[in-house]
C-alpha cells in the first residue's frame, strides 16, 4: 500500500496540474502576464511590451482567442490589460464583454503593442510584459509553468522574485519523482473518495463537447465524424463517437469558444485527450464509477509523469504525451493488468513518436484524433497480449526506459525541427 505521504504528493501534484482553463493556455499565460503587470502599473498602460520564448510565441499565433472572434496574441494582450485579472489564472479573460472587446480591438489600432521574441531565451516557457504609463513603468515575468511568476517590479524596483523551476518542478520544488509502477499503483489503491476530484474532468470536458455543438468552431471535425457519411465510413460505435467527443472539445477551445476545459500540465487540449477517450469508453462499456475515477485518475497521472521528463513545451506534439495516458485508462478500463497497460504504453511510443507540434490551431483536432485513433488500436492490441518489442526501434524491455526514450527525442533531439517549424510560421505572418 502507498505510504499516506506519498498520496498526499501526488494528490497535490495532481490538483496543481489539472485545472481549469479558458481558451489555449499559451496566450491565456501571456494574456496573465500582461494582467499582473497591469496590475503593478496600477492603471491602463498606454504601451505595452512582451518578450516571448519561441515555443509561447509558436503556440500562441495560430489559435482562437476566447469570446472575440479573433485569432492571435494582440487581442489576448490588449484584453489582459483591459479586462484581465491575475486571481483567474488560466481562465484570466472570462470577464470579457462586447464593450472591453471593442475596447481592446482600439488598443490593438492604436498602435499600442509591441511582440518581440525574446532572444538568448533560456527557457522554453518565457513570457515578459512591460507595461509603461504616466511617466511610470511596470513589469512581470511568467517562467516554467504557465502560472509561475518568478519576477515583478515597479520602476525597477524588484517587487517578487521566486527561483526559476527546474524543469517541470513546482512552484513548492518538492514534486514526487513518478514512475509508471508508482502511477499505476497509485490510481489502483488511493483511497477512491481522495481521488473523486478527478471526476470534475469529465464535467468540464464532456460539457465542452456538448457545448462545441451549437456552434461551427474550428474545422468542425467533431460535428463531421457524427454524420451520416462519417457513420457510413467509421460507423455510429464506440469508436466513432469516442472520436467525435474529443474532437469537438478540442474545436471549441482551439476555435476561440468562451468554454472553459480541464487542463492537464499547462494544456487544455492535452486535459481533454486525457479525459474524452476515457469517460466516454467508460459509459459505453458500463464501467463503474469507482472504475472511471481510477481510469481517469490512471490516464491525468500518466500524462503528468510523462510531462515531468519532456517538459511544458517541446516540439512533440502534446497529444502524443496525453493519448498515451488515455490508452492508459481504457486499457484498465478494458479489464488490463499492469502488463497490459505497459503493452498499451509501448505500442503509443512505436507509432506516435515525433509528431511535431507546429503550434495551436484549430487543426489540433485532427491530431488528437490521430492520437486518441491509436490509443484505443493500443489498447486493444495490448488486451491481446500483444506489444512492440526492444526489438524494435526505440522501444526497451523497460517501459519507463521506453518513455525516457520518447521525452529525450521530443525535449532534446528534436529541438532543430522546432526552430524550422518556428521559421516556417513567422515567415508566413508578422508578430
Amino acid at each position: 500500500m502507498i505510504e499516506e505521504k506519498v498520496r498526499e504528493q501526488i494528490i497535490a501534484l495532481m490538483k496543481r496540474e489539472v485545472v481549469p482553463a479558458v481558451g489555449c493556455t499559451e496566450p491565456m499565460a501571456v494574456a496573465l502576464c500582461v494582467a499582473r503587470a497591469t496590475e503593478v502599473l496600477g492603471y491602463l498602460p498606454d504601451k505595452i511590451t512582451v518578450l516571448l520564448s519561441a515555443n509561447i510565441l509558436k503556440n500562441a499565433m495560430g489559435v482562437g482567442i476566447p469570446g472575440t472572434g479573433m485569432i492571435g496574441l494582440p487581442i489576448a494582450i490588449a484584453l489582459g490589460a483591459i479586462v484581465g485579472k491575475s486571481e483567474y489564472k488560466l481562465e484570466v479573460l472570462k470577464d470579457i464583454t462586447p464593450e472591453t472587446l471593442e475596447q481592446g480591438k482600439q488598443y490593438i489600432n492604436e498602435g499600442r503593442i509591441d511582440i518581440q521574441l525574446k532572444q538568448d531565451c533560456c527557457d522554453k516557457l518565457y513570457v515578459e510584459a512591460i507595461c509603461e504609463g504616466g511617466g511610470h513603468k511596470a513589469s512581470a515575468i511568467i517562467q516554467g509553468s504557465h502560472t509561475c511568476f518568478v519576477s515583478t517590479s515597479y520602476d525597477d524596483a524588484i517587487m517578487l522574485i521566486d527561483s526559476v523551476p527546474d524543469g517541470f518542478v513546482g512552484n513548492d520544488g518538492n514534486d514526487i519523482s513518478l514512475n509508471l509502477h508508482l502511477v499505476y499503483d497509485f490510481a489502483m489503491q488511493a483511497p477512491v473518495d481522495e481521488i473523486r476530484f478527478i471526476l470534475e474532468t469529465r464535467d468540464y470536458n464532456l460539457k465542452a463537447a456538448q457545448e462545441s455543438l451549437k456552434g461551427n468552431y474550428g474545422h468542425c471535425l467533431g460535428k463531421t465524424m457524427d454524420r451520416p457519411l462519417s457513420h457510413g465510413i467509421f460507423g455510429n460505435t464506440i469508436f466513432s463517437r469516442i472520436l467525435s467527443k474529443t474532437a469537438l472539445a478540442t474545436d471549441a477551445r482551439m476555435g476561440g469558444a468562451l468554454i472553459p476545459v480541464m487542463s492537464n500540465s499547462g494544456s487544455g487540449n492535452q486535459g481533454i485527450c486525457a479525459t474524452n477517450p476515457v469517460a466516454v469508453y467508460a459509459m459505453e462499456n458500463e464501467n463503474t464509477e469507482e472504475e472511471l475515477i481510477r481510469a481517469l485518475t490512471l490516464s491525468h497521472l500518466t500524462a503528468i509523469y510523462i510531462k515531468q521528463s519532456l517538459g511544458k513545451l517541446s516540439a512533440l506534439c502534446g497529444c502524443v504525451v496525453a493519448s498515451i495516458g488515455s490508452s492508459c485508462g481504457i486499457t484498465y478500463l478494458m479489464g488490463g493488468d499492469y502488463a497490459r497497460i505497459c503493452h498499451a504504453v509501448k505500442n503509443m511510443i512505436a507509432n506516435l513518436t515525433g509528431m511535431i507540434c507546429d503550434g495551436a490551431k484549430p487543426s489540433c483536432a485532427l491530431k488528437i484524433a490521430s492520437g486518441v485513433s491509436t490509443a484505443l488500436l493500443s489498447a486493444v492490441l495490448a488486451m491481446e497480449g500483444r506489444h512492440v518489442t526492444s526489438a524494435e526501434g526505440i522501444i526497451d524491455d523497460d517501459v519507463d526506459r521506453s518513455i525516457r526514450n520518447l521525452t529525450v527525442i521530443g525535449a532534446d533531439a528534436m529541438c532543430a525541427t522546432d526552430q524550422m517549424v518556428l521559421d516556417i510560421m513567422t515567415g508566413k505572418r508578422q508578430l
